[in-house]
């Protein structure tokens, strides 16, 4: 009985801490101009830095002169 007066009272003080909201409806449509942005914006551009490509191609190495090192590699993924 305790706790529903407790949660009466926190209630009572939200609706007093936090007035309503009056007007909750949007004054238009907001998913054309998001898509008009979208549209405007090219596509990002996927880059890889050549430092990658270095790291990979060192990986490839390895395990091309190293076929050993293959169960260490995935042992550690």
């Amino acid at each position: 009985m305790n706790n529903g007066k407790n949660e009466q009272e926190i209630k009572e003080l939200l609706k007093q801490a936090i007035p309503p909201t009056r007007d909750t409806n949007l004054r238009r449509d907001l998913w054309p101009q998001m898509q008009r942005k979208l549209e405007e914006r090219p596509a990002p551009v996927f880059t890889v830095p050549w430092f990658d490509w270095a790291l990979a191609a060192i990986l490839g190495a390895v395990l091309v002169f190293y076929p050993g090192s293959i169960p260490a590699l995935l042992y550690h993924l």
